[in-house]
């Protein structure tokens, strides 16, 4: 019953996802948004919902480990996974003004995570205090300040024209439902997966760093495809780096807030891995684009390091 219930969420997934880009990219076309900042904003927040919701409850069930993990192994797959698959489909346009802003503080915001984390880096697992959830909710408001602030400045128009006749309401009703359905279908699907994961006897930081992760990622994947299948790659990467900067700004703020985080089971090599997939959009943005041999080589990369979680739960 449990793979029934995945195929079927997996499902609503897809179709959520497409009403929501629908929906997001008529928004921005009325309100003249440029299409990065409302895949960040509108979209990026909306698809972290359920990292949001298994972050917030492990911390309130005590379990930062699933908080912590959840936020680290999903913001690992929306690049190396999500970036990549995307990337290999419809190569990535990649802004100059996200090269200066956007990108660099996803970077800036995973290292501030390690060092509150890892006690600047010494390796002994750290508290993320009430007060440290406060500065990354700091980081959340700049963020969503600078850029939204930005877009008005330099009036941005560059929207997408296919959508320019749907009205209003008919937008947002296609946001908000899309949104619901695909929380409600991210739901099912890290449930039954995390089921079907105990029954092999597999240990929480694992679960949370792969399934849940990857479970509650699935609507950035899906967004992401759907954005780029509408020729809309800045929306499909900004919703990646959005949601990348508010797993840890906001989520992690506000589950800091519910009971300071203190996670021995997730490693500083995860940390790393997080810093160093924020930083690979840097680095390949230099030519412009994420074309389809870089994004083939961040599915690799996130392909070993699973392999890396695997021999470690296996040992």
């Amino acid at each position: 019953m449990e793979y029934i219930i995945l195929i079927a969420s997996l499902a609503g997934i897809v179709f959520g996802a497409d009403f929501l880009v629908a929906g997001a990219v008529s928004i921005a076309k009325k309100y003249r948004v440029s299409d990065f900042v409302i895949g960040a904003a509108i979209v990026g927040v909306g698809t972290s919902m359920p990292e949001f919701v298994v972050s917030f409850l492990g911390a309130l069930n005590g379990n930062a480990d699933v908080a912590i993990g959840n936020v680290v192994g999903s913001n690992i797959f929306n690049i190396l996974g999500i970036a990549g698959v995307t990337a290999l489909c419809f190569p990535i346009a990649i802004d100059k003004k996200n090269m200066k802003f956007e990108i660099p503080l996803c970077v800036a915001v995973s290292i501030l995570l390690t060092v509150l984390a890892f006690n600047f880096f010494d390796g002994t697992p750290a508290t993320i205090c009430r007060i440290d959830g406060l500065l990354l909710l700091a980081a959340f408001v700049f963020f969503m300040w600078y850029s939204f602030s930005r877009d008005r400045k330099n009036k941005i128009t560059n929207i997408v024209h296919a959508e320019e006749a749907t009205p209003l309401w008919l937008a947002v009703i296609k946001v908000v439902g899309g949104l619901v359905l695909l929380i409600t279908s991210c739901d099912l699907f890290v449930d039954n997966a995390v089921l079907i994961a105990k029954s092999f006897g597999v240990n929480d930081a694992f679960i949370s760093l792969t399934l849940i992760a990857c479970g509650t990622s699935l609507p950035e994947l899906a967004a992401s495809v759907a954005a780029a299948v509408k020729k809309n790659t800045e929306m499909a990467l900004g919703n990646i780096i959005g949601s990348n900067i508010f797993n840890i700004t906001l989520i992690l703020g506000i589950s800091s807030q519910v009971m300071p985080l203190t996670s021995s089971g997730i490693t500083s090599t995860d940390y790393y891995v997080m810093i160093a997939a924020a930083i690979l959009p840097l680095i390949i943005g230099l030519k412009g684009k994420i074309g389809r041999i870089s994004g083939l080589l961040m599915i690799l990369c996130f392909v070993i390091y699973n392999c890396y979680l695997v021999m470690n739960q296996l040992a």
